[in-house]
């Protein structure tokens, strides 16, 4: 865990290579890659390259309207930065306990993300890499050379995702920026209509996903030296996990360990988290580098994400996905698998977790209760955690005695796993980049270490008016050529 080519001596004598947007991923980045004249690679860095304002302009709105602003940070994982928003704000209305069908409601809603949001970036953006490679042709490794390769599972990964959608407007009133839930609970139940809508196609769902753990994990271990090795690098990881231990990605307390699986700190209430996380600023990225206090910044930063959240939980309710588990277990010999690839497969066992909890909870009738609401005691400070499907989420509000927000703080997951992603590439880049001959192929290798973590640039970072753009002409020297630019 070192800052190794995070920062190079003379980067005046260096030459610029620039992958710029970072591509198949949601939201926009870069990343340079600073070499000497034999392609020695001496600096790598991962650039969020807008601004987020999103803490600043949530400032002197009503408290009751922040649910409804924060999702429009990202069109992928809304619900994720709703359902956030409004737990930070049940604890502001003294809603503690929520009733039975609102907290069941909720997590339906969520589990509906999950299942959408991992569906989508495991068949539409990763899989052409795994199926066809890393440097294969440019114009097949997309999600048409899937269809034309192998048209059921890209059909499968399409119904998934609507499944996991038609959930969410069930819930939240629409696909995208909902506004099921609210401080208290939740506007709206479950009609016995929709109910029985869903109930016909989630069998099929939990079976398509079943099959989709055994795909990546077939990828995975025809070629065990690649994927355990790719990009590989230790850290600590953490996560929320259920009073049991158990995965839970909707509540839960705040779990970490080190690199070596050893408990760091373990069912912390997650109303303190800034006890135990600190936020550090560096001059070349808008996204923060979040890292746990007792160890210090340039050895406590972390992974989050299904990684961790597989491998720190004690055990997974649904009787499937704790199969999968113990198989992915079972294969890293019982200590932490670090190997970033191994997202992937994580990210199916927990995509067959949503498909079973949704299963579950169809068949409850809470769903269909209308006692739906709660309040308590007025506070002044609340904070919300939640298991986005990128990582621990956090949301946290201040408001005044006329309920107005005076301070805002949200650590989203991609911010949670920023310095784990430099590290990724970094290693990427000194295995397979340097003193080579620098080809798209290789390149978008970086891009693969990137996608692995299914970051949401667009939650980590947020632009104000018009997004800058900026294009350079270098020529093969390094020297520019031409430059335009746009405001």
């Amino acid at each position: 865990m070192t800052y190794q080519l995070e920062t190079a001596q003379h980067p005046e004598t260096l030459r610029r290579v620039a992958i710029d947007p970072v591509s198949r991923v949601e939201g926009h980045g870069k990343v340079t890659i600073l070499l000497d004249e034999q392609n020695k690679v001496h600096q790598v860095r991962l650039h969020i390259v807008e601004f987020r304002g999103f803490e600043k302009f949530i400032q002197g709105r009503p408290y009751w309207e922040v649910p409804v602003m924060v999702q429009r940070l990202c069109g992928i994982c809304p619900v994720s930065h709703h359902l956030a928003a409004s737990k930070a704000l049940d604890i502001i209305v003294g809603a503690r306990k929520l009733t039975p069908a609102a907290e069941k409601l909720r997590r339906l809603m969520h589990y509906g993300q999950m299942l959408q949001s991992h569906a989508l970036h495991f068949f539409h953006l990763c899989s052409p890499d795994l199926l066809f490679g890393f440097d294969s042709d440019v114009t097949q490794r997309n999600i048409v050379g899937v269809v034309m390769a192998h048209p059921e599972t890209a059909k499968r990964g399409v119904l998934l995702r609507k499944f996991g959608q038609e959930v969410i407007r069930v819930t939240a009133g629409k696909r995208v920026h909902g506004t099921g839930a609210v401080p208290g609970g939740v506007n709206k139940a479950l009609t016995v209509a929709e109910r029985d809508e869903l109930l016909k196609d989630i069998y099929h769902i939990v079976q398509w996903s079943r099959d989709a753990v055994h795909l990546i994990q077939k990828v995975h271990t025809q070629d065990p030296g690649l994927y355990n090795s790719f990009g590989i690098f230790r850290s600590n990881f953490m996560s929320l996990v259920g009073h049991n231990g158990d995965l839970d990605f909707y509540h839960g307390t705040l779990r970490a360990r080190d690199d070596n699986g050893k408990l760091i700190f373990d069912h912390l209430d997650y109303q303190n988290y800034n006890q135990v996380i600190e936020e550090e600023v560096r001059s070349w990225s808008y996204m923060k580098f979040p890292y746990i206090r007792s160890i210090g910044k340039e050895h406590g930063w972390y992974k989050v994400g299904p990684l961790a959240r597989v491998q720190n939980c004690d055990q997974i309710s649904t009787p499937f996905a704790e199969h999968e588990r113990k198989e992915f277990i079972d294969y890293a010999g019982g200590s932490p698998l670090h190997a970033p690839l191994a997202y992937h497969w994580t990210r199916m066992i927990e995509m067959l977790h949503a498909a079973e909890v949704i299963k579950e909870l169809l068949h409850d009738d809470d769903l269909l209760s209308n006692d739906l609401m709660v309040q308590g005691e007025r506070q002044m400070e609340g904070v919300g955690v939640i298991e986005a499907p990128r990582g621990t989420l956090f949301h946290h509000y201040q408001v005044d005695e006329n309920d107005i927000v005076t301070m805002a703080n949200l650590i989203v997951s991609t911010t949670n796993n920023n310095q784990a992603m430099n590290e990724a590439v970094r290693h990427v880049a000194r295995r397979y980049l340097n003193g080579r001959e620098i080809t798209e192929g290789l390149l978008n290798h970086i891009e693969v270490a990137i996608r692995a973590f299914d970051p949401c640039l667009s939650c980590a970072t947020h632009a104000l008016g018009k997004m800058p753009l900026a294009v350079e002409l270098v020529d093969v020297d390094g020297q520019l050529v031409h430059n335009l630019s746009r405001a």
